[in-house]
């Protein structure tokens, strides 16, 4: 084959010569607008996972790449004058010029062409190549010249960064977090070769404004950062590269996804790799590795499927299939760890404390969990879980192992949860007439016996034509109330678990079938009409509901009054109000299903105000000394619905209401919903409410075990995790995660102690089976 690459960066180069090694006969041109052994830009970082690929596929390069690495395992955070480090994290950092000379004179060793100071304008200047590697760069001339079949999707980031360089030599990857009277910035540094240590700064578009840092040139922004990380960089001096003036400017992040990466022009077969095809941020140094990463693939594509050109189409495709989910991981983790920096002087700096700052800032990206800093460093970590517990209103021996976040207490207003461990509420429809019966009883009391902190039961409608089916718990009688009266009793006599009620409309949702019967259809008989904020169905055939007036607003006002005043004769501990998930509240809330032109539609707080107007009726009627929260649909996932944004001023509404916690779920609202699933998809929503509302929050939402949980509340992302379907197929989930990270000490009921003995060895006999040492 003929092969073109279009770029000298490490995807092309790569490329280049893992084809050239694999099969001599192939005639290989690299195309670099730069000179020859010229590069520009400070340090690069590898995984462990890239350097053991590239010690397979050539091991000759892999050699000397890392005699040239620098490796470092310990990060340090400088933030409020403290300096804070931790151990185990392996990273290895080269310099860019010297890993591209290292790949060029492996290029040139094996015949690859290397062409120097030409510019390429368009593939078409190729017209005898068979495959031509697109691997020019993030603002590709290829990529922009087919745009219509590559569909590439380039987001602007708001953060500013300078990309510097200094000789001080560090023995850690440091993160250094300043601030000034305009706002935070963050100074990312890591050594790369003997001399030299990269030194990024960045910071907000607002703190980039108000100093005027685009008003200065290179040399006044180098003296701005200078005063600015005096300390760290004691009396070093930073360095730009003045002859690429763009390497080292104040920059923004362009964030790329393409929805085809590669097309035939007539020709050739045109493939992007590398930054032409995808970026990620440098908050996680993983644009090298894509780049790595896309060239053994497509190699190994090659390898498997064969050389000649008749198969490149094949190749392609199987090349994209196989690359575009690694791809998509890897752009995840990068897109959470860039998100992070984006708003930490707004949601982290400011209001996390030294000590959860680092463990918030060491789990940003969502690659790292829990246990995985314990494998790392177990001693910082179980220093960190004593600092926890203790703040947790535990008392802790220094050297003492401390319970883990999740199983730490938890209280608000005179209630004390013994652990953070939430039953969602979750729909059974198993009532009659609205009325608790035996199945209520033993679900709940299995879950509140099996360990969580708080066990919640379904959605409580407030009034016959609230309910979501015929099969749904009320609360609107004296029956009702005795059901959840007998519940309550039995949860507080035989577990430590707290119970709450939440408190619902189902508005335009109700009246329909059981859920194994046809999940939201409407009833074919028995129905009863239906009231929303607007006359709009949930389906397209669902039954029209009747737009609420003020006389359907006093009514529905007083229906959840009474519910609350029976609540709180059953003994509960706590009460939610539900807004989310279309139901009656959350349909004025949405702008999906609020298209009222009154005083209850349009604004934000307008929308809110007959939702505020129940909780402050609920809340002048539930006992003080108890709490209440609130659920809310965080994202509606259909353009024009609520965002994330426009919860957090809902939040904040609820808050000042006098709300004690924000249950944070999502959509549920519009059938044309598209959410993005993926483990924690909704923590960022607690996340965002917790720590720029200055509210707690549940999070909820694909948590399915203790070490997500652990890593959600010590990171300050939430005070609560809510457990739904894995409490479904496991009413003793809690405890049975508290034997799996060997947290022996936890309770189990007396009557089922024996058991606990006989599973903790069999996980015990399970692990030495398995090779690995039990916790």
């Amino acid at each position: 084959m003929r092969i073109v690459c279009i770029g000298g960066g490490p995807a092309g180069l790569y490329f280049a010569l893992l084809m050239k090694k694999l099969h001599p006969a192939h005639s290989v041109t690299v195309v670099e607008r730069n000179r020859p052994y010229d590069t520009f830009g400070w340090g690069v970082v590898f995984s462990d996972a890239t350097m053991e690929a590239m010690r397979r596929w050539d091991a000759e390069t892999a050699a000397e790449i890392e005699q040239a690495f620098n490796h470092w395992d310990d990060i340090e955070l400088l933030i409020k004058g403290r300096r804070l480090r931790t151990t185990g994290h392996g990273f290895v950092g080269i310099g860019r010029k010297r890993l591209l000379n290292i790949l060029q004179a492996r290029c040139e060793a094996l015949g690859v062409e290397l062409v120097f100071e030409r510019e390429v304008e368009s593939d078409l200047e190729f017209p005898d190549a068979d495959l031509i590697i697109a691997s020019d760069g993030v603002w590709s001339q290829i990529r922009k010249r087919y745009e219509d079949v590559f569909q590439p999707d380039l987001l602007l980031r708001p953060n500013r960064y300078i990309w510097l360089g200094t000789h001080k030599q560090y023995d850690a990857f440091t993160f250094d977090f300043r601030k000034t009277e305009h706002g935070w910035f963050q100074a990312h540094i890591y050594k790369f070769d003997a001399e030299t240590s990269t030194f990024i700064v960045e910071t907000t578009e607002e703190a980039y404004e108000a100093h005027k840092l685009g008003e200065m040139d290179q040399q006044q922004s180098i003296d701005f950062c200078e005063t600015l990380f005096a300390e760290v960089l004691d009396g070093a001096r930073l360095m730009t590269n003045a002859r690429h003036l763009r390497g080292s400017a104040w920059l923004n992040f362009y964030r790329l996804i393409c929805g085809k990466w590669s097309h035939f022009n007539g020709n050739s077969h045109v493939v992007l790799m590398g930054d032409a095809a995808h970026t990620a941020h440098f908050a996680i140094g993983s644009g090298t590795k894509l780049a790595i990463d896309d060239a053994i693939e497509l190699t190994n594509q090659f390898q498997i499927l064969g050389h000649d050109a008749a198969r490149i189409p094949e190749v392609l495709e199987a090349y994209e299939e196989v690359r575009r989910v690694d791809v998509a991981r890897i752009q995840n983790a990068a897109r959470n760890a860039m998100e992070w920096f984006e708003v930490v002087g707004d949601r982290y700096a400011d209001t996390l404390e030294p000590e959860q700052f680092m463990y918030s800032m060491l789990t940003r990206s969502q690659r790292i969990s829990h246990e995985n800093l314990r494998l790392r460093d177990k001693d910082w970590l179980e220093g960190y879980e004593r600092w926890f517990a203790r703040r947790s209103g535990l008392t802790v021996a220094e050297g003492e192992r401390a319970l883990p976040p999740m199983f730490t207490p938890y209280s608000i207003r005179g209630v004390t949860l013994p652990n953070r461990i939430v039953v969602s509420p979750m729909a059974m429809y198993s009532a009659t007439d609205g009325v608790a019966g035996d199945f209520h009883l033993v679900h709940l009391g299995a879950r509140a016996m099996g360990g969580a902190g708080l066990v919640f039961g379904e959605m409580t409608c407030v009034s016959p034509d609230a309910r979501i089916t015929p099969g749904c718990l009320g609360l609107w009688n004296g029956e009702q109330r005795d059901g959840w009266r007998r519940m309550v009793a039995f949860i507080h006599a035989n577990s430590d678990a707290k119970v709450g009620i939440q408190l619902g409309h189902a508005g335009r949702k109700g009246a329909t079938k059981l859920a194994w019967e046809g999940i939201d259809q409407p009833l074919e008989e028995g129905g009863w009409p239906l009231i929303s904020a607007s006359a709009l169905p949930y389906l397209p055939h669902s039954q029209v509901p009747r737009a609420m007036d003020r006389a359907d607003m006093d009514r529905v006002r007083d229906d959840f009054v009474r519910s609350a005043k029976l609540a709180a004769e059953t003994g509960a501990d706590w009460l939610e109000l539900h807004c989310a998930h279309g139901y009656l509240l959350s349909s004025f809330l949405s702008p999906l299903t609020n298209r009222r032109e009154d005083e209850y539609g349009g604004s934000h707080e307008n929308r809110a105000r007959f939702p505020l107007e129940v909780f402050h009726a609920i809340r002048a009627v539930w006992p003080q000394d108890k709490p209440i929260s609130v659920r809310l649909s965080c994202h509606d996932w259909v353009e024009g619905g609520n965002t994330p944004d426009d919860a957090a001023i809902f939040a904040r509404m609820f808050k000042e209401a006098g709300a004690d916690m924000i249950d944070c779920s999502s959509g549920q609202v519009s059938k044309e919903e598209k959410p993005v699933y993926g483990r924690l998809f909704q923590t960022p929503f607690s996340d965002k409410i917790r720590n720029e509302v200055g509210i707690p929050t549940i999070a909820v939402g694909a948590i399915s075990e203790a070490d997500h949980a652990n890593s959600v509340i010590a990171a300050g992302r939430a005070d609560l995790c809510a457990v739904a379907r894995p409490h479904l197929a496991d009413p003793a989930w809690a405890l049975h995660e508290a034997a799996k990270i060997g947290l022996t000490e936890i309770a189990w009921p007396r009557q089922y102690r024996s058991g606990k003995m006989q599973y903790e060895t069999n996980l015990a006999r399970a692990a030495a089976l398995a090779g690995g040492p039990a916790k």
